[in-house]
């Protein structure tokens, strides 16, 4: 199967969406008419722009409303598709591409559909051109695969051939079974997208919420099962229609494109056992066992304020770098960098962002495998500046400019703390904190499906449904990545995007200069003694209005000694069919950022969602006017 991508995917006009299209390493293109129609130019001329990008135009479309149609407004529509095969003549394409009739004109009838197919076959033939016909799933009379395929097969011409779309297929729940009837020579295209799962009609549907493949909850991988039972090897184009897409950067959503295909073919053809296409060879996606540390960069100036919070959580300063001015700190297994030195990437992402998290580090099985997993994905490597004796721990790009690195057990990478800094002899106090439980990042509405993608097609991760958390400023789009949860500690990753200019999370992205870490939350066994010593060590906890405490008892079965040590100490409660969650956050750092302390019992798997809300809103009340903590 060979990558392809449809101009409607992208924002801009056709020359900038060629571009894009051409600059992401796509090498087929799907034209869309109305981007033609706004064109300045003639055919011809996109033909040429097309050939110096190296691409190839393999359909123009739609074609809509043609068959069943009474005379003489048939006579009509064949006039319409003749004056079509000029223009596909003059683009260089040989693919008529005709989607299910929604005309109210139009009538039923399978025989009499493939009359008309066989004889626009045979216009296309004469031409030395093809028919395919797609079922859309709000069609008038033929919004199955299976009709459209019927009509193929009786329309018994050589030049007319089926379109599947992934979206008219699963939007409707068809069965995939029957796809495997279908002969390889006649599937003449295959367009993918996916979708979250919406109740809406399908129009409405299909026209607001496509998505990349991976970014929604459609069954991709069985319609990708079924569709290799065919031995189909032709163009596998994405058709999305997304508002986000339409607003975003086309150059980033065509690669987000490439990478979603190369990520659902290699997992297709990884299932089948054989290759199904052109896309290079990569590792398996990894699971992450661990969160392995958490760097900030730190501005010299404020680092003895944040040293003086860490130490108040408990933490302990327990290794220096061996030629920088980076420490290690420690407790449990959570270990936290931070990086004040004045040359290199952290000193430059401090420049930009001031005290803020710069790089995360996960543990994988094999971080070698992951790095050319992520190569394959079109990531760049970063190349950091290393010393002496000191490791190169891969990493890529991640969320507004931080990195990724990777480290496992299987190299000197498992080393690194023992390799690149030198103990102190301090051992932490300890608060009770074990480990990370998870990380929020906050980021551009648009770029969640960006990010979301980014951590899907790399790692082995699942995804939850996206939730809306009501914030005092608007709504915020909240959605959890997780990984390796279930052979380890793993990764759990908040993504969070608003809309609303006015929601904590869009401040905290404006007064960032750029999307990142809002908050880290990190687990305790007790979550009572924690917050009481870290209290006792000066630490600041956000306070939380007594009526929820008033609700909270109201609402629950627990003990009120328990729901006045929780008011007390300032301490969130929630709790689902399988366990339950408390939690407390820090005061907000200049910056926007905060800590959250949490206790899990298990089995509880969620992250405190109806608490969210009042969290914000104790959040919003400290806030000044331009979402910063006010002094």
């Amino acid at each position: 199967m060979i990558p392809a991508i449809a101009t409607v995917c992208l924002s801009g006009t056709l020359q900038e969406k060629l571009e894009a299209i051409a600059a992401a390493g796509f090498t087929d293109v799907e034209i869309f008419e109305n981007d033609l129609l706004a064109f300045p130019g003639s055919p011809a001329d996109v033909k040429r722009i097309c050939a110096d990008l190296g691409l190839r135009i393999i359909t123009v479309q739609p074609f809509r409303d043609f068959e069943g149609l009474p005379e003489p407004r048939r006579a009509k529509t064949f006039e319409r598709a003749e004056r079509k095969f000029d223009l596909m003549d003059e683009l260089g394409c040989d693919l008529l591409f005709v989607c299910s009739s929604v005309s109210p004109e139009a009538t039923g009838g399978i025989e009499r559909a493939a009359a008309d197919f066989h004889e626009l076959g045979e216009r296309a033939a004469r031409r030395g051109m093809r028919v395919g016909y797609e079922a859309l799933a709000w069609g008038r009379f033929v919004n199955d695969y299976r009709d459209a395929w019927e009509i193929v097969r009786r329309a018994a011409h050589p030049a007319v051939g089926t379109i599947l779309d992934s979206f008219h297929v699963l939007a409707r729940g068809t069965e995939l079974s029957a796809m495997a009837a279908i002969p390889r020579d006649k599937i003449f295209f295959v367009q993918v997208a996916d979708a979250p799962k919406l109740q809406m009609d399908h129009l409405s549907w299909s026209r607001h919420w496509r998505c990349m493949p991976g970014q929604g909850e459609l069954d991709l991988a069985s319609f990708m099962d079924a569709l290799a039972t065919t031995g189909y090897d032709g163009a596998l184009s994405l058709e999305i229609f997304n508002d986000r897409f339409r607003a975003g950067s086309a150059r980033a959503v065509a690669v987000d494109g490439r990478r979603s295909l190369f990520t659902l073919i290699d997992d297709a053809s990884k299932r089948a056992g054989r290759s199904l296409g052109k896309v290079p060879a990569m590792p398996p996606r990894a699971p992450v066992k661990d969160v392995e540390f958490i760097e900030f960069a730190v501005d010299e100036n404020e680092r003895p304020a944040f040293e003086a919070l860490l130490r108040g959580m408990g933490f302990g300063k327990t290794g220096a770098h061996r030629s920088k001015d980076v420490s290690l700190w420690g407790q449990g297994r959570i270990r936290i960098v931070l990086n004040s030195d004045k040359e290199g990437f952290a000193h430059s992402y401090n420049l930009n962002h001031g005290t803020s998290v710069c790089a995360l580090a996960v543990k994988v099985p094999d971080a070698k495998a992951t790095l050319q997993r992520a190569e394959a994905l079109l990531e760049r490597p970063h190349a950091g500046a290393t010393g002496p004796g000191e490791l190169d721990i891969p990493a890529v790009r991640g969320l507004g400019g931080s990195l990724v690195y990777f480290v496992d057990d299987v190299s000197a990478l498992g080393h690194w703390s023992e390799v690149d800094f030198v103990p102190t002899g301090e051992n932490a106090t300890g608060a009770g904190l074990a480990a990370v439980d998870h990380i929020s990042q906050s980021m551009q509405y648009e770029e969640m499906l960006t990010w979301l993608l980014f951590y899907m097609s790399l790692l082995d991760a699942k995804k939850t449904p996206t939730q809306a958390v009501i914030d005092p400023g608007g709504v915020v789009q909240s959605q959890v990545i997780e990984s390796g949860l279930d052979g380890g500690e793993g990764l759990r990753l908040v993504l969070n995007g608003s809309q609303s200019h006015r929601t904590l999370s869009s401040r905290f992205v404006t007064d960032f200069f750029g999307s990142g870490v809002q908050h880290i939350a990190l687990t305790t066994a007790d979550i009572f003694g924690t917050v009481a010593q870290m209290l006792r060590n000066g630490v600041e906890i956000l306070e939380i209005p007594a009526n929820y405490y008033e609700d909270l008892e109201a609402r629950t079965d627990l003990a009120p000694e328990t729901v006045a040590d929780l008011r007390r100490l300032n301490i969130l409660f929630d709790r689902d069919d399988h366990g339950t969650f408390f939690q407390a956050y820090t005061t907000t750092l200049e910056g926007g950022f905060f800590f959250e302390i949490v206790q899990r019992t298990e089995g509880y798997a969620g992250y405190g969602a109806p608490n969210a809300g009042i969290r914000l809103a104790a959040q919003a009340r400290l806030a000044g006017p331009t979402g910063m903590p006010r002094h």
